[in-house]
């Protein structure tokens, strides 16, 4: 028999969700009110779980390649999911924000995109802007390196 939910009311905890509760806030709302310890992680497979939008920001515009275990928390990459995130309209705390806009004022300066090879240690680069460059990235001239074609649509939920 598998483990009885933590869930106190179903319909407030899918409220929230819908809402846009972050997971932070559903963790420690549900510590203050039914004093049940849960994480943002137990959040996010709820909502998988009850069929609800994932809250992935998916730009395979910006994150076109399939991305290496090792590469999965570089800085460049976190910062093209912050820049996801925020043209899909989703407001960024402060210091993500402030993380952002240095990160790619940083970019405009230097006059940089970022390359991904996941044949190499480090996997991300920034390297030399191209005429062929249009967006924060340099597209890969391989689709071996892109995302299968069931993964590449752009979804905002």
């Amino acid at each position: 028999m598998p483990p009885r939910s933590k869930v106190q009311n179903h319909d407030e905890a899918k409220r929230w969700l819908l809402e846009g509760k972050s997971y932070a806030w559903m963790v420690k709302t549900y510590q203050e009110k039914y004093n049940i310890k849960t994480s943002p992680g137990y959040w996010a497979t709820y909502a998988n779980r009850a069929d609800l939008p994932l809250r992935l920001v998916r730009d395979t515009d910006l994150i076109p390649w399939k991305i290496a275990k090792e590469h999965r928390w570089n800085y460049n990459l976190v910062m093209l999911r912050c820049e996801a995130r925020q043209r899909a309209g989703e407001k960024l705390n402060d210091e993500e924000a402030s993380k952002l806009a240095s990160w790619k004022k940083w970019l405009e300066e230097d006059k940089l995109v970022i390359y991904y090879d996941p044949e190499t240690k480090d996997g991300f680069y920034a390297v030399p802007r191209e005429d062929r460059d249009t967006d924060l990235i340099r597209v890969p001239d391989n689709p071996a390196l892109l995302r299968s074609k069931s993964t590449r649509t752009k979804s905002a939920s």
